[in-house]
């Protein structure tokens, strides 16, 4: 009589020990995201979506396409602002129009998840409570970059299928650089939480990596027509425009992209292998045995400074390129009227050059929102940390806190706008009282997106990263809502298209006063709610 069979016993998956948990992180760090994650992601995907429909309007013709290349590469200043242009097709116009600052997107993007699943996360303490289980040692920083690859796969595989019809090639080559530079800066944001002992200081030298490729990139386009240069090689930016989309792709650039990313990672494991959990390679460097800071604003003002000086430094560098470019972008958009007619619904119905630095301050009053969301946004991140509580338990109400972190919010929006109007003065070399002015009258819309944020953090803490999202979605449909020739109505929604155009428009109060009284509104409501709900912690 024959034995019955014995089952075979279950493969068991063995997961390396320092990989334990890993896949319960990720799940977690999702969860987290599910928000933030698919408005950074849809951005830079719509944008880029969006463009060739535009482009089909403005350059509908071989000739006209054909034009429109020799003209950029016979001007250094407009290859530095956008990028060489490799092609005439519509494809390679959409790549070249806004390919590098939909990778900046995703790069910013990539830099925010990672810092936000690693050092946040051991600054605040909650990974050490995490660590405390059955967790490997590398789980947390395995589930970050995974985020992260999960992130930049969905905006690859957005623009690919959204794009197929132009080219399935230049769809698949555009896509993959585009989630290849959110990795590599990505990587780059894991290699520097190791090395930082604060998530804001990781943030801000992982931004400056970025802002650094975007200076390089600028710098090589700006010598060589077709971005041979050995400083636009030196860019993770200018390997995206090297890949070539739609104009006979270089695959292998995108060994480039494989290996940043596999050293910038194997660097973040052994660093993360080499400390302990909260320490750091470069420690924060001790303050005075007697304290200087005998104020909430004073604190505010210290907290902030980095940020300010970064931020001060970013606009006045724009307002500069910007101002340099004016003369030369007019004489392009003067030869084309698909373009006068864009440029006029976003700066107006002024002559070109007035209705290009139109443009152009609109634009960097949208990036002054996100700052001002940012700052009021850290009174949040102060509370949540638990760093707020024992100073609110000192004789100093929760309004004296608040009014710290507001007032560089508010002031220093302003500062930057102002920043940015010196710099315009200094590229375009004359007109500075109306650059100026150009620049303040659009701080009422800044205005309105930070009390928004105000109000949101002060009734609903839990919602208050919604801000987020609304100075984006202004941002996305100042940037390529003209461009598709979006309904008034769609365009209305955002607080900027209700400002005066200036310069080259006269100027008229009522919206200018109307939002004013809004973003006053909302912040103080927003203060109330502060005032009456419990902290959060």
């Amino acid at each position: 009589m024959t034995a019955p069979a014995v089952p075979a016993a279950p493969r068991v998956i063995r997961v390396p020990r320092q990989l334990v948990g890993t896949g319960t992180l990720l799940r977690f760090a999702l969860r987290r995201d599910r928000l933030f994650l698919p408005a950074w992601v849809a951005v830079p995907a719509l944008i880029v979506l969006a463009t060739p429909g535009a482009l089909d309007g403005l350059y509908g013709t071989a000739s006209a396409r054909a034009s429109l290349f020799h003209q950029v590469a016979a001007n250094p200043s407009f290859r530095a602002l956008i990028g060489p242009l490799h092609g005439t097709s519509t494809g390679a116009l959409t790549a070249w129009r806004v390919g590098v600052y939909a990778a900046a997107l995703a790069a910013a993007a990539g830099l925010l998840v990672v810092v936000r699943h690693t050092r946040d996360e051991e600054e605040s303490g909650r990974q050490e409570l995490i660590a405390s289980g059955a967790v490997g040692r590398r789980a947390a920083l395995t589930s970050a970059l995974l985020t992260a690859l999960v992130a930049d796969a969905a905006l690859a595989l957005l623009v690919t299928a959204g794009l197929a019809a132009r080219g399935v090639a230049g769809a698949l080559a555009l896509g993959l650089g585009l989630g290849a530079t959110g990795l590599v800066f990505g990587s780059a944001a894991a290699v520097v939480a190791q090395l930082t002992e604060s998530a804001r200081a990781a943030r801000g030298l992982t931004a400056a990596l970025l802002g650094a490729a975007f200076a390089l990139r600028a710098a090589g386009d700006a010598t060589t027509p077709d971005g041979s240069s050995a400083a636009t090689w030196l860019s993770p930016l200018g390997w995206l425009e090297n890949l070539r989309p739609y104009a006979r792709e270089r695959w292998w650039v995108l060994g480039l992209f494989a290996a940043a990313v596999a050293v910038q990672t194997a660097a973040a494991y052994a660093l993360a292998g080499r400390r302990d959990l909260g320490a750091s390679f470069l420690p924060t460097r001790p303050g005075p045995a007697a304290g200087r800071l005998g104020t909430a604003g004073a604190l505010a003002g210290r907290l902030h400074r980095g940020s300010l000086l970064g931020w001060s430094a970013a606009f006045l560098a724009a307002g500069v390129v910007y101002g340099s470019l004016t003369d030369s972008v007019a004489g392009i958009v003067q030869d084309s009227a698909g373009a006068r007619a864009i440029f006029r619904r976003t700066g107006g119905p002024a002559a070109p050059a007035d209705a290009f630095l139109a443009s152009m301050t609109g634009m960097l009053a949208m990036l002054a929102a996100l700052f001002a969301v940012a700052s009021v946004l850290r009174a949040h991140t102060e509370e949540t940390s638990g760093r707020a509580e024992p100073l609110l338990a000192a004789p100093l109400g929760r309004l004296r806190w608040a009014a710290g972190h507001l007032t560089v919010a508010f002031a220093g929006s302003a500062l930057l706008m102002v920043v940015a109007g010196l710099g315009l003065t200094a590229g375009y070399g004359a007109r500075p009282a109306a650059l100026l002015g150009a620049c303040l009258v659009r701080l009422p819309a800044v205005w309105a997106v930070g009390g928004l944020a105000v109000l949101l953090y002060g009734w609903a803490p839990r919602y208050a990263r919604v801000a987020w999202a609304v100075a984006l979605a202004a941002l996305l449909t100042g940037w390529v809502g003209p461009a598709l020739d979006a309904p008034r109505a769609v365009l209305d929604l955002s607080p900027f298209t209700h400002l005066p155009p200036l310069p080259g428009a006269p100027v008229q109060w009522p919206p200018v006063l109307a939002l004013t009284a809004l973003a006053a509104l909302l912040t103080g409501a927003g203060l109330v709610g502060l005032r009456r709900r419990d902290l959060t912690g």
